[in-house]
């Protein structure tokens, strides 16, 4: 006896219960049903390399002790999400390079957490690095104002991308 290979009756409302469920979680619009980030361009910019100063031994042990490293697994892309404006910035003392902008919630339900992610290149486009960001309970029609630690010297970094996930509340 040959089986059908026809899908179930089960089979297709489990299938069109995951799809809502995605569109629910706003996977579909940013990143698609697979819920994969777009990243975005960013560009450094021209800056004087004898301008630039290592972070002191000091000045890394704080920076690595708060640059955020580890992604959430629980963020997804949401169309609520957007990266109004982001800037890699040079800052004195332990914050060094970094990367720096504005997240709006443009909807108006609260986003229960939000995740900057940041990727950052050398000169000949290898990756060097990937930083984040994340900030718990951004309400509808609030800006957040982020900035994420690079561990990675100014003088090494050429280029970086990046990109914004969350989880609805």
């Amino acid at each position: 006896m040959t089986r059908s290979r026809s899908p179930s009756r089960r089979y297709v409302l489990a299938s069109l219960g995951t799809a809502i469920g995605a569109v629910a979680a706003g996977c579909i619009g940013t990143g698609g049903l697979d819920g994969e980030p777009r990243y975005e361009d960013g560009t450094v910019g021209e800056r004087n390399a004898s301008n630039v100063s290592n972070r002191s031994a000091t000045e890394m042990a704080t920076a690595e002790a708060l640059a955020e490293r580890e992604p959430s697994d629980a963020v997804t892309p949401l169309e609520t999400l957007s990266l109004t404006d982001h800037e890699f910035v040079v800052e004195d003392g332990y914050l060094g390079s970094t990367v720096q902008g504005h997240v709006e919630n443009t909807g108006s339900d609260r986003i229960q957490l939000v995740e900057v992610r940041t990727r950052v290149y050398d000169a000949a486009g290898n990756a060097l690095g990937r930083y984040l960001a994340s900030i718990g309970d951004l309400e509808g029609g609030e800006t957040w104002a982020f900035q994420v630690i690079v561990l990675e010297s100014p003088a090494d970094v050429a280029d970086y991308d990046i990109t914004v996930l969350g989880t609805p509340a």
